[in-house]
């Protein structure tokens, strides 16, 4: 029986099961991953991190969870209060159900009864993990124009600008995938990558892919809709108690969803890695030792989310937008065409895989060489509307600011109130009012 098959016998209470499991990974992983993440921070900057609450500072994650829904929750006067409070439950919803087409593992027997380790086989699996990505920020958008405040408007607009620029660059990332897989179901995917993982045969789109994830998800080095250097908060400025909690926990669910897209799409899903999957005739790919290769890989990618953040600055933002539209999305399109031609001569000629993976590869580096020197030779062109730095116009002022000499009136009536002011001397209760006090010409 095809997974499909499987999956559609399945009675209501394994059904029910899957779901209630479904629901709760996310928020469990985002409490692992918070401790996991200051703690690994901490560990790359030498310094401790959480250490307080339980033991080593491990319970820190579960007594923020409990505190935040008790914190005072303050609603901004000019918000519009519907979409306020129907824009953190966008932003939830869509990332938690596109773990419902995460294949876990292969076929296993659950209380006697055969399934897959997935909830659902859908053929179109990865178009609706893309979606649920798309309307995720449709919730950004309206927390930041429903908060009534700039700063949050602006944050909403550049998280807009960001998921259309690199979601853009992720779909065709995935465009390779699907085409030597034949197939849009993740389940059909992960089958597929028996022979060969896709991380090595279509290593552009997995490069693409892996940046395209950091930019999707809004994390550094790509925060820029929450810069806090530049727009305190960015959309959930206005956000407090469990509303806050709320964007905290999407945050979180997306990065564990694209990292368990990626082991999907490129690095086999739930197969043992090489050379575990030599074994005993394969047995570690069978039963529920998967689930382990699964988080596993999973985990590994989560770490590189954290290392990333705690190596890189933050870019500027038309850095970030060339980055998207000048390098990923060409690269992107002409690895398409090349894997395209691929598949055409496989078909038609004697040419190994190899040897046009390995021109195809030379070809998609050109291009992107040439995109950033093109790219550095426009940096130099100078744009007479630019406003200088020190020049005092709009919106940065001079640098140069001196304190003036205060007039001939101001420093008459200053030294007229020091007259009429007593010095003291000391500070006991015998200091005498009249002590040091000079005379009506002295200097203030």
């Amino acid at each position: 029986m095809t997974r499909a098959e499987l999956l559609a016998d399945d009675p209501l209470w394994l059904i029910l099961i899957k779901v209630v499991i479904v629901l709760l990974i996310g928020p469990i992983l985002t409490i692992f991953l918070i401790i996991w993440e200051r703690k690994a921070i901490g560990r790359m900057q030498q310094r401790p991190g959480p250490n307080r609450v339980g033991p080593g500072g491990y319970l820190q994650s579960i007594a923020d969870a409990i505190k935040l829904p008790f914190k005072e929750q303050i609603i901004p006067a000019g918000a519009d209060r519907k979409v306020y409070f129907l824009a953190p439950v966008i932003v939830v919803i869509p990332a938690i159900m596109a773990f419902s087409v995460m294949p876990f593992g292969p076929q296993v027997s659950i209380f006697g009864e055969q399934t897959v380790l997935q909830l659902v086989d859908l053929p179109v699996g990865v178009l609706l993990v893309l979606a649920c990505s798309s309307v995720g920020v449709y919730g950004i958008v309206l927390a930041g124009w429903s908060s009534g405040s700039p700063y949050p408007l602006l944050g909403g607009l550049r998280s807009a600008a960001q998921v259309i620029s690199y979601e853009i660059a992720m779909g065709l990332s995935i465009v390779s995938v699907v085409l030597y897989a034949q197939s849009l179901s993740t389940g059909d995917i992960v089958q597929a990558q028996a022979s060969g993982w896709y991380f090595y045969l279509l290593i552009p789109s997995f490069l693409i892919y892996l940046v395209s994830m950091v930019g999707e998800t809004n994390r550094a080095p790509f925060d820029l809709p929450e810069a806090e250097s530049e727009l305190v908060g960015g959309f959930h400025t206005e956000y407090s108690s469990m509303k806050f909690a709320l964007f905290f926990l999407a945050e979180y669910v997306n990065m564990v969803i694209v990292c368990a897209f990626a082991t999907t799409l490129f690095l086999g899903g739930y197969m043992a890695p090489w050379p575990i999957s030599l074994i005993n005739d394969n047995y570690f790919n069978t039963g529920w030792w998967p689930i382990l290769w699964f988080f596993g890989k999973t985990f590994f990618l989560l770490f590189c989310f954290i290392w990333v953040r705690a190596t890189l600055p933050r870019y500027r933002y038309d850095q970030f937008m060339r980055i998207g539209w000048k390098v990923l999305v060409p690269a992107n399109l002409v690895w398409i065409v090349l894997i395209a031609g691929l598949r055409t001569l496989r078909g038609e000629s004697e040419v190994s895989t190899g040897q046009i993976l390995t021109y195809g590869g030379i070809v998609l580096l050109v291009v992107v060489a040439l995109g950033f020197v093109f790219d550095r030779g426009t940096r130099g062109v100078e744009d007479d509307d630019q406003v200088p730095i020190t020049g005092g116009g709009y919106p940065v002022p001079p640098l140069d600011l001196e304190i003036p000499e205060p007039t001939k009136r101001k420093a008459v009536r200053g030294r007229r109130s020091a007259r009429r002011r007593p010095a003291t001397v000391g500070t006991g209760t015998g200091a005498r009012p009249d002590a040091g006090k000079e005379s009506d010409d002295g200097d203030l």
